[in-house]
């Protein structure tokens, strides 16, 4: 009598055997994967390319979808998210949670950096750190969990203040002279409500760029590099930030580790649901 497996097989590779799964359901996740890349509706040949298979072979699982309502089709043809991924999707999204998801992210980026990494998000009285991953190098950085950063003379907090609706980041300002590094309200804002020229400009730069470097600045030696990270509406999520000593590392916003502090964010607004981000 056969004891062959079945095709889904659930023992797991902590017993030394990888799992089993259906073949062509393997290749069903393919053209789910291409879509998904593409972010876009695609046609059969399209899509099929972008999975690596002929449109004859990508056509019966396309049908497939379309049944289940994985897929749909819009007015020209072009194969898009049907219902159930749109339900499936805003289920996963429910069931996020920002900090929790974060955590292999920060504990990569620093591991690839060899800095401390923090995670702040808009809290209360404005961005605060709620998680921070120290670095194995000594080095003296004050910030804490808990800490709430000024939304100018900080990376975190420029970076998360270029991403908050004017009447939200006007009222913050107003109290920014109490947190950590921060300012008097008249620096910042006029009595017209609008920003001084040199801080609109600097907001208008980190959101060009995706990425703000303090230089000794909230702690003297210290530089940080700050990235913004959005949820699937967009919205800023939170920011993740490395730190360390100046001249330990290239503090540029256009060096090598402000590329993987952004890399690192993109990864995580893809994460939470974030086609791209605003502009």
């Amino acid at each position: 009598m056969s004891t062959q497996a079945a095709p889904n097989d659930d023992r797991t590779a902590d017993g030394g055997k990888p799992q089993r799964g259906i073949q062509s359901l393997d290749s069903t996740g393919q053209l789910l994967v291409a879509l998904v890349a593409a972010g876009r509706p695609l046609s059969l040949r399209d899509l099929a390319q972008a999975a690596g298979m002929a449109p004859a072979k990508a056509f019966p699982h396309l049908v497939s979808l379309q049944k289940t309502g994985l897929l749909a089709r819009d007015a020209a043809g072009n194969f898009l998210c049907g219902p159930l991924s749109l339900e499936l999707g805003l289920i996963a999204l429910q069931r996020l949670s920002p900090a929790r998801e974060a955590e292999p992210e920060i504990i990569e980026l620093a591991g690839a950096t060899g800095l401390s990494v923090a995670m702040a998000v808009l809290g209360p009285l404005g961005p605060t750190v709620v998680r921070l991953e120290e670095s194995a190098r000594p080095q003296h950085v004050s910030l804490r969990v808990g800490t709430v950063l000024s939304l100018v003379n900080t990376a975190i907090g420029r970076t998360m203040a270029a991403y908050l609706p004017e009447n939200v980041l006007a009222g913050l300002l107003a109290r920014d002279d109490l947190r950590m590094a921060g300012v008097a309200r008249a620096e910042v804002l006029g009595d017209d409500g609008k920003l001084a020229p040199d801080y609109a400009s600097r907001l208008a730069q980190v959101r060009s760029e995706q990425v703000d470097n303090a230089l000794s600045r909230p702690v003297p030696g210290i530089d940080t590099l700050a990235a913004p990270v959005f949820d699937h509406t967009g919205s800023l999520a939170l920011v993740v930030a490395v730190m360390g000593s100046t001249g330990s590392f290239d503090s540029s916003t256009q060096g090598a580790t402000a590329d993987l502090v952004r890399q690192a964010a993109h990864r995580l607004s893809w994460r939470f649901g974030a086609m791209q981000a605003p502009g």
